[in-house]
């Protein structure tokens, strides 16, 4: 696959509305330094960036673990995490803007800047289930995802471009159901006859803690929802021009995420650093998820390396995207992604 380089600048970053809205965003990126020189450090590492997606957490642990243990490093890199929250950019507003170099993301959301033009593409997913859920208060009748179709249910609005379609189509969702969820499980536990979305590693612990209650949890990989997640995005400049240094970030991340399965103690403590309010219970509960479900290693993942992608798994999405209604079945899906990069990852730490 091949890509025409495009420039970043204000007016590219604009081009692409609201994929890269904000006059903070602009403010943020107008400090890179393009110059090769300033993309080394003196020892000959490359410098890169790396934009997370949320606040510091587990899901994010393989990565902490590489810059902990020096494996971004030994793969000749200096790397820099730049992290995420609720009222930050976006990774691929950060991405478009020559921020960050690297950007977390999700099958959906490539696709998606697709159907925008966005010159960016995915290199590796590191998450090879969504680890996106619905969650419903405990009752012993309800067993079925297609049972929580006529309950009101708490979704942010990202959500209604994404998953949604899928919970119409296939299990009977109402539109006239939804409510907006904010990110706050107040109004679910306030209601025990709701639902909300949540991811399986961190919003089941909350409501377990603040409700007292454990609850019933619905992960939409197993209800046919598959793209893969926590996957790493860059532009088609950087492909382009420094395709050895995306080679070895989607290797040493591998590395990081075999690591921090097998001991998370030092990713865990770079990760409390950036984010002093994450808990160690809190990180703890999200890693014993990611390993009960298979989030990370599971499916090709096993054989071929934590990262792995595979054309038929994205063809498999895209089309049970393009039956819910999601996406057009004209739109180029394979533009959102290269498997260059995974073809020599390591299967061990």
């Amino acid at each position: 696959m091949s890509w025409t380089a495009l420039p970043f600048n204000r007016r590219r970053l604009l081009q692409y509305g609201t994929l890269a809205a904000g006059a903070g965003l602009l403010s943020a990126c107008a400090g890179r330094n393009d110059d090769p020189a300033a993309q080394k450090t003196p020892e000959g590492r490359d410098r890169v960036t790396l934009g997370t997606d949320w606040f510091a957490q587990a899901e994010h642990g393989g990565f902490y673990q590489a810059q902990a243990l020096n494996i971004y490093r030994d793969y000749g890199l200096e790397v820099t995490i730049r992290m995420g929250g609720a009222q930050a950019a976006t990774g691929t507003q950060l991405l478009l803007g020559g921020a960050v170099d690297f950007a977390m993301s999700n099958g959906t959301i490539a696709i998606n800047a697709v159907t925008q033009g966005a010159p960016k593409v995915t290199v590796a997913g590191f998450f090879q289930k969504d680890p996106r859920c619905l969650i419903a208060h405990p009752e012993p009748k309800v067993s079925q995802l297609e049972e929580l179709n006529d309950r009101p249910i708490f979704i942010i609005q990202q959500a209604v471009v994404d998953f949604w379609g899928l919970l119409v189509k296939r299990y009977g969702f109402k539109d006239s159901n939804r409510r907006v969820y904010n990110f706050n499980v107040g109004p679910f536990l306030a209601d025990p006859t709701s639902v909300q979305q949540g991811f399986i590693t961190s919003e089941p612990y909350t409501i377990e803690t603040e409700g007292g209650f454990k609850p019933q949890v619905f992960l939409l990989a197993d209800y046919g929802y598959t793209p893969y997640a926590t996957t790493i995005d860059t532009t088609r400049t950087m492909i382009e021009q420094r395709p050895d240094v995306v080679k070895r970030f989607v290797q040493a991340s591998a590395k990081g995420w075999y690591s921090y399965l097998d001991d998370p103690t030092a990713g865990n403590a770079l990760i409390q650093k950036d984010y002093p309010e994450m808990t160690s219970d809190r990180l703890a509960y999200g890693l014993k998820t990611m390993q009960e479900y298979g989030i990370v290693l599971s499916g090709d993942a096993i054989a071929k390396g934590i990262g792995h992608m595979s054309d038929q798994r994205w063809q498999d999405f895209f089309d049970s995207m393009v039956e819910a209604g999601v996406f057009e079945s004209s739109v180029d899906y394979r533009a959102a992604y290269t498997l260059d990069f995974v073809q020599e990852l390591p299967t061990s730490a």
